[in-house]
């Protein structure tokens, strides 16, 4: 009788560590069922809200005020005398604030042609995976310009009407890898009044962008616009203006990111390096330049500057 009673005792035990084993099994598998997948977002696309002269889709994240310095100096081959380019430059002072993670609004002003430019922009989409596959970011940009110069012989402004540029660009891009990452610009450029009678006052451009990241905070990027000179048989751009194509380096440094850059354009907006760049990389027209941006937080509890 002890012994059956033993017996019973032994199976009754290894019936329950049977049932204990399985048991964390049982409740993971339930975990996984009941645990939604995450959606994982692709950060720093690229390093700044701007390839070189071309906005990236990159916008300033929340309560983050971006201060941007930029310089273009003379062409290279003005030669010794102007210490090639370095004694003639203009600057553009800029600000740029994130009303939210996505929307972000600036205002700048340039000395070359004395304008005034603002844009806001809109991250529409963020490449993604997991829960949520997204193959691209894809960001919407709307900017103008106003040109505060005299009135010339040259250029007569009949009313402050013909002195707006008006700007609207798609940022389409994919970050490829860690190291790579690639980006379209459809743009579509409006002036009231052209500074050529050659020119149609709307111009369509597509941007090329791109970046290769060299160390952990240095990145080798090129941007470059197309804007055709003629639509079918019609002429709807002046032949001296080129198109615009620049190179350079960003290299980041806690809150400051530095772009050093040589452009065949002076102008460091739409209205300028789009639409009236007249340098050519064979003849020698570089202009060497540069932007710093400096990011202040108005966040206590952010960790990122972009989002």
């Amino acid at each position: 009788m002890k012994l059956n009673l033993f017996y019973a005792l032994c199976l009754v035990g290894c019936t329950s560590l049977a049932a204990m084993s399985q048991e964390p099994d049982d409740l993971l598998k339930i975990l996984d069922e009941t645990q939604k997948p995450a959606t994982n977002y692709t950060q720093a696309t690229f390093k700044s809200t701007r390839i070189i002269n071309g906005h990236s889709v990159e916008t300033v994240a929340k309560k983050h005020l971006d201060f941007r310095i930029s310089h273009r100096f003379g062409a290279l081959n003005s030669g010794a005398y102007n210490l090639f380019g370095l004694d003639l430059a203009y600057m553009r002072m800029g600000f740029e604030y994130g009303l939210t993670d996505r929307l972000m609004v600036g205002l700048g002003r340039s000395g070359f042609e004395k304008t005034f430019d603002y844009f806001a922009k809109y991250k529409l989409l963020r490449q993604s995976e997991g829960a949520k596959n997204v193959p691209v970011s894809v960001t919407l940009l709307a900017t103008g310009a106003t040109t505060t110069m005299r009135s010339t012989a040259f250029n007569t402004f009949f009313n402050n009407l013909e002195r707006q540029t008006y700007c609207f660009q798609v940022l389409v891009a994919r970050k490829l890898s860690e190291r790579f990452s690639a980006q379209l610009s459809p743009t579509l450029l409006h002036r009231n009044k052209t500074e050529s009678v050659l020119e149609d006052n709307s111009l369509a451009s597509l941007g090329l962008g791109g970046r290769v990241k060299l160390t952990r905070r240095t990145t080798f990027n090129i941007d470059y616009f197309l804007t055709p000179q003629k639509w079918g048989s019609n002429a709807v751009r002046d032949p001296r203006y080129t198109n615009c194509l620049s190179m350079g380096f960003d290299i980041e440094t806690g809150g400051h990111v530095f772009q050093l850059h040589f452009s065949n354009s002076q102008g460091m907006i739409e209205k300028q390096f789009i639409g009236t760049t007249q340098g050519s990389w064979s003849k020698g027209d570089i202009f060497y330049g540069f932007n710093i941006s400096r990011t202040f937080s108005f966040d206590k509890n952010a960790k990122k500057l972009y989002k």
